[in-house]
């Protein structure tokens, strides 16, 4: 799971939609959200981007999307989640990870990823501008904001290869389960 794409749906919504009441519209459409329907939209442009940034830190909207997750994690039991504050806030308590990773990137590695990823449709320095913005919002704002837990792994991301970075995670992966599990466990 992605908290990421469910804030970015939420923006995608109310562009989409321009509802009056920005939470009363959101809350009837994640109400009954089934996640599955949206990981295949395409919500990874520039305008979703720069509004997600805003939409992110008002705390009625953060509490939204931490019904939501919670309620996907419970109906899965054992599930990945991604995102910028799942080990500090959505995973902190009941349920409790097993593991967290802490990913970072250089700005200029992450741009060009993300300017890429854009099909380089938006020129490279507003992607980076961009990116910094949200970035320093994240960090700074009032409500769940964006930190490294003490116990969460570590990932530099512009200096691993693809193939290091697995190697790394499957390590730590296999030792904490151990750790948790014993000896005798055995990922698969």
């Amino acid at each position: 799971m992605n908290s990421g794409l469910l804030f970015r749906y939420a923006s995608y919504l109310i562009i989409k939609n321009n509802p009056n009441k920005t939470i009363p519209f959101l809350r009837k459409k994640f109400k009954n959200l089934n996640y599955k329907n949206i990981t295949h939209l395409n919500l990874h442009s520039q305008e979703i981007s720069n509004h997600v940034a805003i939409l992110a830190k008002q705390r009625k909207v953060r509490y939204i999307m931490r019904v939501i997750q919670k309620k996907i994690i419970k109906k899965h039991h054992k599930i990945c989640c991604e995102g910028r504050d799942q080990a500090s806030t959505i995973l902190k308590k009941n349920p409790r990870y097993d593991i967290a990773f802490y990913f970072k990137c250089n700005l200029n590695t992450a741009s060009l990823r993300r300017w890429r990823d854009l099909k380089k449709k938006v020129p490279l320095k507003e992607v980076k501008k961009s990116l910094r913005t949200r970035t320093l919002l994240d960090k700074k704002r009032r409500h769940n904001p964006l930190k490294k837990m003490p116990d969460a792994v570590l990932i530099r991301t512009d200096i691993l290869s693809k193939k290091a970075m697995i190697a790394k995670m499957s390590e730590e992966i296999d030792r904490k389960l151990k750790i948790k599990y014993g000896t005798n466990f055995k990922a698969r």
